[in-house]
């Protein structure tokens, strides 16, 4: 496998869901109903039209706290938000600079509500690939068909070669997220536990992802 694409949120960050669990807690909701709510009507729901730009801030919060309520609960959606900035992992980091020095072209793929800014923490990260799509900027999100092509294409061209579907590694902690991408051939990684997801990377690779 010769190029790689990685996940944000749940991958090389911490899950947004264990968060969105203490908030469930703290609020005395049920655990799940976050994700619960953000899988209802996947393409066409606050979370989705909130990825994809079409509802600002101020919109997703009234949306969603609509969705909520028709569904016997109030939520707070600014907390929902709030929830969503994981903590870097720096074991995924590492591996990401051991494939950028061995060569690996790498792209990173994110569904988000606005393009990160890289003068931020998270988008500090944005230097250690050669191409970064997000939601927000394309007006497509995962696990939409379009977006993975996209991706594919604007890596060969920031690389200057073209690479085929076999060829590429894809991490994504959502299983509809990695499902278009396996259509395509990708060879793709669910991460549950990093150290056994950067295990199977390294394998798939070659690349020595510790140092």
């Amino acid at each position: 496998m010769t190029a790689v694409v990685f996940d944000l949120g749940g991958v090389i960050t911490t899950s947004p869901l264990a968060a969105f669990n203490d908030y469930e807690r703290d609020a005395g909701l049920p655990i799940g109903l976050v994700a619960r709510l953000n899988t209802t009507n996947p393409h066409e729901n606050a979370w989705a039209r909130f990825e994809r730009s079409e509802l600002d801030r101020d919109g997703f919060v009234e949306v969603f706290e609509a969705e909520a309520r028709s569904c016997g609960y109030d939520v707070d959606a600014t907390r929902v938000l709030d929830a969503l900035h994981g903590a870097v992992r720096p074991a995924v980091v590492t591996a990401i600079r051991a494939l950028g020095t061995a060569g690996v072209p790498l792209a990173l793929l994110s569904n988000n509500a606005a393009p990160m800014d890289p003068g931020s923490e998270h988008g500090a990260l944005m230097a250690l690939f050669d191409v970064v799509v997000e939601s927000s900027v394309e007006g497509i999100r995962k696990p939409e068909p379009a977006i993975y092509p996209l991706t594919l294409d604007r890596l060969a061209a920031a690389v200057g070669r073209r690479i085929e579907d076999a060829e590429v590694v894809y991490l994504d902690d959502l299983g509809p997220n990695l499902k278009p991408a396996r259509e395509l051939g990708w060879h793709t990684i669910k991460v549950v536990d990093p150290a056994d997801a950067l295990a199977e990377l390294a394998r798939a690779t070659g690349v020595d992802l510790s140092t």
